[in-house]
């Protein structure tokens, strides 16, 4: 039984001896790697074999920067159609969603009553008239005193502006389109009863249409009055113009944009005020741009860096960018014209490591 404990004991021992020895051997390894890496004829070094690696000569290059953003469209006028007094709807005189002229009769209201009130008005109108004219041929002839007549010239002109205020309330029984434009659907129908509140239809001018869309405030000195913008709306592939034609004076604090609106013709009228827009905004453009595979920077804490051979050496430059293409991204300092800018391999690169770098044909 002894014996059994003394060679189970044994072979603890042993394994345990193996383990030992196995981690010993596992860490001298890397104690030798990390050297040889960081050493003089480490890759990563600053002496040793140059690390191969791709690069590009950076030149100018003319730069058509551009923004997208979204939009709406907005009809150039509109207003929903209502009557100015109360009454009994007489005629309606259009055809919902129908094109209609600026002046033209939409609606007329029952005014009989006004009617007879104005013909009331008038003979008295005419009396005081009459009255009026007597008054002056005796004041001629000394027959009445001036204040006799001074009352029926007074009457009169009461009289008069008495009749206006009853042509003025018949004349407002009379809806009429304030400008041209397309009719929606109406809301009431002849014999109903309509009052100020009551909406009778929806009137818009469709040709020319607005595009409602903002910036971001970075942008705000770049956007000027009559510049030209391309838009498409949703649902359609037709790529359309428009001009600027009006910029809010300030910034919206909470969003920290610039509100634009433009002008585009649409004299067939497929656009329908509403439609969400995707808006290409022209900005100016850059003639001497330095454009950069977005690939070669690396972000850092302070910003962001690329790397550059200078005789033979990996160089560290901090840049700072501008505006992002799909593939390239606009440096607006840190490299200069002439450059050899690399661009694979950055990761495993720190400054002053040897480099051996490729220029790829294009």
């Amino acid at each position: 039984m002894k014996t059994k404990y003394i060679v189970y004991a044994l072979l603890i021992i042993l394994f345990g001896a193996f383990v030992a020895y196995r981690i010993k051997a596992n860490s001298q390894r890397g104690d030798a790697g990390g050297r040889g890496g960081a050493g003089p004829g480490g890759p990563g070094g600053t002496g040793g074999s140059p690390v191969p690696v791709n690069g590009i000569v950076i030149t100018s290059k003319s730069f058509s920067n551009s923004l997208s953003v979204t939009g709406s469209l907005e009809a150039n006028e509109q207003i929903e159609i209502r009557s100015e007094v109360s009454g009994i709807i007489k005629g309606i005189y259009f055809k919902e969603g129908s094109s209609v002229r600026r002046g033209q009769t939409l609606l007329k209201i029952n005014d009989i009553e006004l009617q007879a009130q104005l013909s009331q008005a008038l003979t008295r109108e005419k009396l005081a008239s009459e009255t009026e004219l007597r008054a002056s041929m005796l004041l001629k002839k000394e027959a009445i005193s001036k204040e006799e007549y001074d009352i029926a010239l007074a009457d009169k002109r009461s009289l008069q502006a008495a009749t206006r205020l009853i042509r003025a309330q018949i004349s407002r029984t009379v809806v009429v389109a304030p400008f041209s434009g397309r009719i929606g659907l109406r809301t009431v129908s002849v014999g109903g009863y309509i009052t100020p509140s009551s909406v009778v239809a929806s009137l818009s001018s469709i040709d020319p249409v607005k595009i409602i869309f903002s910036v971001p405030e970075k942008y705000a000195q770049q956007i000027r009055n009559g510049s030209q913008i391309h838009f498409t709306a949703a649902g359609s592939a037709s790529r359309n113009t428009a001009t600027v034609y009006a910029i809010d004076p300030g910034i919206n604090v909470s969003s920290r944009t610039l509100q634009i609106a433009a002008r585009a013709s649409n004299p067939s009228g497929y656009l329908l005020p509403g439609s969400f827009t995707k808006v290409d905004l022209p900005l100016a453009e850059i003639r001497d741009a330095i454009l950069i595979p977005s690939e070669a920077i690396v972000p850092v804490e302070r910003g962001k860096k690329v790397f550059i051979s200078k005789n033979g050496k990996a160089t560290e430059v901090l840049i700072e960018t501008s505006t992002r293409t799909e593939k390239e991204v606009l440096v607006t300092s840190g490299l200069s014209i002439g450059d050899t800018l690399l661009i694979t391999g950055i990761m495993a690169l720190k400054p002053e490591s040897p480099v051996k770098v490729k220029i790829p044909k294009n």
